[in-house]
């Protein structure tokens, strides 16, 4: 699959440029979480729980919930389904350096 079409093909700067949202780098973070190279915790979605707060509660910053959502495969809504396992990396500065 090509991604030259995609939506995401312009970088995001988040964080004050800490990292890039791209395809490609939540390619290699959801990657990261498949084969074991970044640690995680998991979490179950409750109804109206969004990535941003959730993001915000774990790593103090709610921009961050890309990374979240790179990390459960779930695409770049801030509203997930109730019931949702997430994939939360437990170092975000590691998910990062992966971007």
């Amino acid at each position: 699959m090509s991604f030259n079409n995609s939506r995401y093909l312009n970088s995001r700067r988040i964080n004050g440029g800490q990292g890039i949202a791209t395809v490609e780098t939540s390619f290699k973070i959801r990657s990261g979480i498949l084969s074991g190279r970044l640690r995680y915790t998991t979490m179950t979605i409750s109804e109206g729980q969004r990535l941003d707060t959730i993001a915000g509660s774990v790593y103090g910053d709610a921009s961050l919930w890309w990374i979240i959502a790179a990390a459960s495969g779930i695409g770049w809504g801030l509203q997930v389904t109730p019931g949702i396992v997430l994939s939360i990396p437990t170092n975000p500065g590691k998910a990062l350096s992966l971007a």
